[in-house]
């Protein structure tokens, strides 16, 4: 290696052996512009491919002249590996010498040389490149070349040359020409030049015009006006509607759009536009309600209007906290709703179920609604949200008497949230009648030990021994898991929100595909929108590590075995008289006739799969913990 000289080690370019190749190249570059004279003609006369390409990756090691001028003739090279190694070269030290043959090879060749000249264009700066990059992104190109064309421009930053894309006939092009002018420095991107684009007729445009505006919150005010054209406008169909209600969510944080929404809802306009008023509200990222939103929401709420009233009430369920005076504000209201013998009996109860905070007491009426929404003729989610209004209600003796009738009937999607209902009372005779309701019950099999225990806290000590017994029998909790689950929440940090919300949309958690969030996100799994006001961060923790060792309530999982020997296991998401429906994984259900049913039990497997603390890093999961304790509407 000593002796070797530049002509001896030139010759070592294409030996068999990668360490002996390396080594070569290594001590070319150090002979620094000594090698020169010796790899130039290589470049041009060595048959071997190997030879020519790994000259070029020596000569980009050497800082010199000459070394630049010898690898722009490889830009010719008849190998397309040498010529994309000669890109990457001129790239890396930014040769402008190279440009014109550069240019040439973004419009010749495979993708990967058009896109490797793109990068080496944005690279060099020079603006000449800006009308070739937009002649280039006019194609429909693969979305490597796509991503290197527009990071060019980006980088070039000519806006006066890249607003010139935005005139083209292509809609690759202009789509090119408006990311690359909202993301370079000075890019001069207004709300009047990407306001026509969000109802654009192309699907490209108006896609990029919606991702563009998405980054502008600041824009609200500016794009008002066309917003509330959008709004009035009567012919839109449903696809158009949901479209435009994102769109207005994105700006939720802008005052003049909270204005414009809490106006549009509580106006006398069409109700299609009123309604996308709500949902907008309802899709917004928002950490406090506006107190216009509760004007609003509250005059929709009190206007007799069942569908808006129903849109109204969904809204609030997935609102953040509107603060203690609006909350009182809102109480009221809801609670009319739920008053309002001429509406829906399910739409009283989802009512009742967005009320603010605890209540004090539930009159006969209220009761009495909500005890029958507990049957199994009631839809799951009213069967749901009335327990989940009694199980956080201070009742009176004598309703808590009858409301243990309901727990001895009651099914495994509502005896968990009714026992909430007993955790202020200590009398033993209500006790004792509650256990021997609860040993009858249907759901015995997915009752929650925490719940139970929760629940018997203030009985006397012959109450809370039956209790304990009955939970043995259950067999829950083992002292593994429990040490396992000890054991990270000792070490996990408290995590960061922004990153968890990137984990539970992420392919790795795939939490997004089973769980939703607001109007986003799958539905075979609980809805995660206000879980942070119904599970703390020890509770979601255990769900994560063994989703089988307790379930959500109204998602407990069944197993049923039809007439025909078939074994279905899942979640009952609707059991009426004449079928039922579950859900059997994140996008499989099945409807099952009742007459085809031999048996139905409680199942101990959750449909959510466990192994998601080996899919991603503690710190990660801590982070989707801070994420999904902060989904609430109220703060803890």
């Amino acid at each position: 290696w000593a002796n070797a000289g530049a002509e001896g080690l030139a010759k070592l370019l294409d030996d068999p052996r990668p360490a002996v190749r390396s080594r070569a190249m290594a001590a070319l570059a150090k002979l620094g512009s000594v090698a020169v004279p010796v790899l130039t003609p290589t470049l041009s006369k060595s048959d071997s491919v190997e030879t020519r390409r790994n000259a070029v990756w020596t000569l980009t090691r050497i800082d010199h002249a000459d070394a630049r001028a010898a690898v722009r003739k490889s830009l010719s090279d008849g190998d397309e590996s040498v010529r994309q190694a000669a890109l990457h070269s001129v790239s890396v030290w930014r040769d402008a010498g190279s440009f014109p043959r550069v240019l040439e090879l973004l419009h010749q060749g495979s993708p990967s040389i058009q896109r490797v000249a793109a990068e080496a264009l944005g690279r060099i700066g020079d603006r000449r490149a800006v009308p070739g990059l937009l002649a280039r992104a006019g194609a429909k190109n693969a979305r490597l070349l796509e991503h290197s064309l527009i990071y060019a421009l980006i980088e070039i930053a000519d806006p006066e040359g890249t607003a010139a894309g935005l005139g083209a006939s292509s809609p690759h092009t202009r789509r090119a020409a408006l990311i690359a002018l909202d993301q370079m420095p000075g890019g001069g991107l207004t709300p009047g030049t990407v306001t026509p684009l969000l109802a654009s007729g192309d699907p490209i445009l108006r896609q990029t015009a919606h991702w563009v505006a998405g980054h502008h919150p600041e824009w609200g005010e500016a794009l008002a006006r066309y917003f509330r054209r959008r709004l009035a406008r009567r012919e839109q169909g449903p696809e158009e509607r949901a479209d435009l209600a994102r769109q207005l969510a994105k700006f939720g944080e802008d005052a003049t759009i909270q204005r414009l929404l809490a106006t549009t809802a509580a106006g006398t306009g069409s109700t299609e536009s009123r309604l996308t008023a709500l949902r907008a509200m309802a899709g917004s990222a928002l950490k406090e309600t506006p107190s216009v939103w509760v004007d609003g929401l509250a005059a929709v709420l009190s206007g007799g209007d069942a569908g808006l009233i129903r849109e109204a009430v969904e809204s609030l369920r997935t609102l953040p906290d509107p603060g203690e005076e609006n909350a009182g504000r809102l109480k009221d209201v809801l609670l009319g709703v739920g008053r309002d013998s001429t509406l829906d009996d399910d739409l009283r109860v989802n009512a009742l179920a967005a009320v603010p905070g605890e209540l004090d007491g539930l009159d006969t009426d209220l009761f009495e609604l909500l005890r029958a929404s507990l049957g199994p003729a009631a839809a799951v989610d009213a069967r749901t949200g009335a327990a989940g209004v009694l199980g956080r209600s201070r009742l009176t003796r004598k309703q808590l008497l009858e409301l243990t009738e309901s727990v001895r009937s009651s099914g495994p999607l509502v005896l968990s949230p009714l026992l909430g209902a007993y955790g202020n009372d200590g009398d033993e005779d209500l006790g004792l009648r509650l256990m021997a309701a609860i040993r009858d019950s249907r759901g015995l099999n997915g009752l929650r030990a925490d719940v139970m225990n929760q629940a018997l806290a203030n009985f006397p000590p012959p109450v809370r021994r039956q209790g304990a017994q009955l939970l043995a029998s259950l067999e829950m909790d083992p002292v593994q898991q429990q040490a396992r689950l000890e054991d990270f929440l000792a070490t996990l940090d408290e995590g960061d929100i922004r990153q968890g919300q990137a984990v539970f949309n992420s392919n790795s958690a795939a939490c997004s595909s089973c769980h939703a969030i607001g109007y986003q996100g799958g539905r075979s799994g609980p809805d995660l929108t206000r879980i942070g006001d119904v599970r703390n961060r020890r509770d979601l923790l255990e769900s994560i590590l063994f989703p089988s060792a307790s379930f959500v309530r109204g998602y407990e999982p069944v197993v049923v075995l039809t007439e025909s020997g078939e074994t279905h296991q899942g979640v009952i998401t609707q059991d009426g008289p004449e079928e039922i429906e579950m859900v059997t994984g994140p996008d499989t259900d099945v409807r099952i006739a009742r007459s085809e049913i031999r048996e139905i039990r409680p199942g101990n497997v959750s449909v959510m799969p466990s192994g998601l603390e080996e899919q991603v890093s503690r710190k990660e999961l801590a982070s989707l913990l801070a994420f999904l304790s902060n989904a609430r509407r109220r703060p803890r």
